[in-house]
C-alpha cells in the first residue's frame, strides 16, 4: 500500500515554506492552502488506487520489445497514463497557451512526488515529456511549439531526450550522429542509447529531441544542435502522418526500473529520419543546459519519493511482524517496539521530512526565479541549491532504501515482498541526469569558487540569522535545535574556506567535492528541520491544530539533529584534512 503523503505537505507548505506570501511573491494569489490540499487529495488517490498496485507486477514483468520493434508496457501502464491524461494531470506544468495549466512548482513537484513514489518506472514517461515541454516553451520556433506541445499537454503524445551515444556519456563532445540540412528540415542519421521510453505503447506518438552535429559544425561541444525527430511525422493539421526513419533496436536488461523501457534508438537507416532544429545551429547544449535545474530538482525529487515508499514499506512491515520479544513489551508486540527498529524508522522518516522540506524549498526558489535575469540572487539561490538536492537526496535514498531491507530482515531479500525492487530502483539516481560527482564539481567550481564563496556565504548568513531568532524565542527543543544549526554554520563556514583556499590547486577542491555536497545537504536538511520543529512547537496551544502531529513533528526534528545533523562535523573533518592523503596515493598502487 503507498498513501500520499498529503498532510505532511500541507504542514511543509503552509508552515514551513509559507505558501501565501510565496504565491503572492509569484502571482498566483487564487492558489491557496484549501486548493492545494484538495489537488495533493485527489492526485494522491490516483497515486495510490491506480498507479502505486501497477509497481511490483510492472518490475516483475518489466517492458517487452518485439520483433517489429514495437515495445509493450506492462499490463495496466497504458490505461494508468490514460487517466492521469483525463484527469488533466499531465497539463499542470505547461503554459496556459499550450493548454497548460501553468501552476507554481511548489505544487507540481508534490504531485509528482506522488506519482514518483507510487511507481518510478511508470512516471518516468511523464517526468520526460514534461522535460521537454520545457524545452520547448523556451526555444522552439512559435511554428514546432503550437504543432507538439499540445498533443503532450493533453498526453496524446509523449517525449524524451536523445543526448548520449555508445561513445559518448558525459562527454558530449564526442557525439557523432548527423544532421544534413534537406529544405525546410534536417535528416538525422546516428545511434542513441539509454532513452527512456524510447518505445511504447502509452501514446500514439512519441517526440524526440536529439542531439546531433550539422554538416560544418566546430568540433567539440561548440557544435551540438538539437532537433526535433517525431515517430510519426505530424500533418499541418496535427494529425498523424506517416512514420518517421527511426527504430528501437533493443531495450536495455537493467538493475532496477525496469518497466521502463530504455531503448537503443537508431536513426537514418533508410535515408534520414527527419527532424526539425530548435534555436539556432550549434545552440543545441545551451538549450539542453536550459531545462538542467528542472530536470536535477526532478531527479531529487525521486530520491526523495522512492525513499518514502521504501519507508512506509518498512513501517508497515515492522507494524506487522512479530519476532522475539521487544524490551519491556509483551510477548506478541511486533518489531517496531525493539529499540534499533525504532531508531531505524525514526532516522528514516527524519531524513525523509527533511528532504521533502528541502525540495519544497528548492521549488519555491524555482518559482521566485521564474523569468528572472541569471544574475538576479534569486536565480543565484536556486542555482546553489539544484546540486544540493539533486546530489544529496539520491546518495540518500541509496541508504534508506537499504534501510528499509534490514527492516524486513531476510525477508526484504526475497522479490515476493517488494523492498528490494525500491533499493534497485534507487540506483540509478545518483547516476543519470548527472552523477553525483558531476553535481558536485558543478558545486564546488562553479557555484563555489566562481564568486569566491559569496552565494554559499550568503545562504550561512541567512540560515545563521533565522537559527539566532530561533534560539532567543523558541522553547527549549526548538532553542536546542538552533543553537546546534549555528554550530553547524560555522563549521560549514571553516570547511569552505578550506575549499577556497585551495582554488589554485583544483584537484584538492575536486576531491572534496563530493563531501562538501553531502555537507552542505545535510545543513540545508537540519535548516529546514529547525524550522518546522519551532514552527510546529509554536502551534501547540493553537486549538486548531492536531497536537499529537505537532509532537512528531518536533520529535522528528530532534531525531534529525541528533542524528543526522552531526554529519556535517564529521564530512567537514574529512574535507579539511583528507585531500591530501587521497591525492598522495598513486593510481597504480590501487
Amino acid at each position: 500500500m503507498y498513501e500520499a503523503p498529503v498532510d505532511d505537505y500541507k504542514f511543509v507548505l503552509d508552515e514551513v515554506i509559507g505558501l501565501d506570501k510565496l504565491m503572492s511573491a509569484t502571482g498566483h494569489d487564487e492558489i491557496s492552502i484549501d486548493l492545494v490540499e484538495a489537488v495533493l487529495s485527489e492526485a494522491g488517490k490516483l497515486a495510490a488506487d491506480v498507479i502505486a498496485p501497477l509497481n511490483h507486477p510492472g518490475d516483475q514483468t518489466g517492458a517487452t520489445r518485439h520483433d517489429d520493434a514495437s515495445v509493450t508496457t506492462p499490463a495496466g501502464f497504458a490505461d494508468a497514463f490514460a487517466a492521469m491524461a483525463e484527469g488533466g494531470w499531465t497539463s499542470m506544468e505547461a503554459r496556459e497557451e499550450f493548454g497548460g495549466q501553468q501552476l507554481p512548482m511548489v505544487l507540481t513537484t508534490a504531485v509528482n512526488e506522488f506519482w514518483q513514489a507510487a511507481n518510478m518506472a511508470f512516471a518516468l514517461c511523464h517526468l520526460l515529456t514534461q522535460g521537454q515541454i520545457y524545452a520547448l516553451q523556451k526555444s522552439a520556433s512559435a511554428e514546432h511549439q503550437n504543432l507538439f506541445i499540445p498533443p503532450m499537454v493533453e498526453g496524446r503524445w509523449t517525449g524524451t531526450m536523445n543526448l548520449t551515444e555508445p561513445q559518448s556519456g558525459t562527454d558530449l563532445a564526442s557525439i557523432k550522429t548527423k544532421a544534413v540540412k534537406n529544405g525546410d528540415h534536417y535528416l538525422i542519421t546516428g545511434q542513441k542509447i539509454y532513452i527512456t521510453y524510447g518505445e511504447h505503447d502509452m501514446a500514439e506518438n512519441i517526440v524526440h529531441l536529439v542531439l546531433a552535429r550539422t554538416e560544418d559544425a566546430p568540433p567539440g561541444i561548440k557544435g551540438i544542435s538539437v532537433f526535433i525527430v517525431p515517430k510519426f511525422l505530424p500533418n499541418d493539421d496535427g494529425s498523424l502522418g506517416v512514420a518517421n526513419d527511426l527504430r528501437c533496436l533493443s531495450i536495455e536488461k537493467k538493475l532496477g526500473i525496469k518497466a521502463s523501457p530504455t531503448a537503443v534508438m537508431q536513426y537514418g537507416e533508410n535515408g534520414g529520419a527527419i527532424g526539425y532544429l530548435v534555436g539556432a545551429e550549434n545552440q543545441g547544449l545551451d538549450i539542453m543546459f536550459g531545462m538542467m535545474n528542472h530536470a536535477r530538482l526532478a531527479v531529487g525529487l525521486q530520491g526523495l519519493s522512492i525513499s518514502d515508499r521504501a519507508y512506509q514499506q518498512a513501517r508497515a512491515y515492522a507494524f506487522d511482524r512479530v519476532q522475539g520479544t521487544p524490551l519491556e513489551q509483551k510477548p506478541g508486540a511486533p518489531i517496531v517496539h525493539h529499540p534499533d527498529v525504532l531508531r531505524t524508522l525514526a532516522t528514516m522518516k527524519a531524513e525523509i521530512e527533511a528532504m521533502r522540506a528541502l525540495m519544497m524549498l528548492g521549488a519555491a526558489s524555482m518559482d521566485l526565479a521564474h523569468d528572472c535575469d541569471s544574475d538576479d540572487p534569486r536565480a543565484t539561490r536556486a542555482n546553489l541549491l539544484i546540486p544540493i538536492i539533486k546530489g544529496w537526496m539520491t546518495e540518500r535514498a541509496l541508504d534508506v532504501t537499504s534501510q528499509a531491507v534490514q527492516v524486513h530482515g531476510g525477508m526484504g531479500f526475497i522479490e515476493e515482498t517488494g523492498a528490494a525492487q525500491h533499493f534497485r530502483d534507487a540506483r540509478i539516481l545518483p547516476i543519470y541526469e548527472g552523477t553525483t560527482a558531476i553535481q558536485a564539481n558543478d558545486l564546488v567550481f562553479r557555484k563555489t569558487l566562481r564568486d569566491n564563496g559569496a552565494a554559499v556565504t550568503t545562504l550561512f548568513d541567512e540560515i545563521e540569522a533565522e537559527m539566532q531568532i530561533l534560539a532567543d524565542h523558541a522553547d527549549d527543543n526548538a532553542a536546542a535545535n538552533a543553537r546546534q544549526m549555528i554550530s553547524a554554520v560555522g563549521t560549514a563556514r571553516e570547511a569552505t574556506a578550506h575549499i577556497l583556499a585551495a582554488a589554485n590547486d583544483r584537484r584538492r577542491p575536486a576531491v572534496n567535492g563530493v563531501n562538501y555536497l553531502m555537507m552542505l545537504g545535510r545543513l540545508c536538511g537540519g535548516w529546514m528541520m529547525a524550522r518546522a520543529g519551532g514552527t510546529a512547537a509554536s502551534r501547540l496551544s493553537d486549538t486548531s491544530a492536531d497536537p499529537a502531529f505537532m509532537q512528531a513533528k518536533m520529535t522528528t526534528s530532534r531525531v534529525f539533529m541528533t542524528h543526522h545533523l552531526p554529519q556535517v562535523q564529521a564530512l567537514a573533518a574529512i574535507i579539511m584534512t583528507g585531500d591530501n592523503a587521497v591525492l598522495g596515493m598513486d593510481a597504480e598502487w590501487l
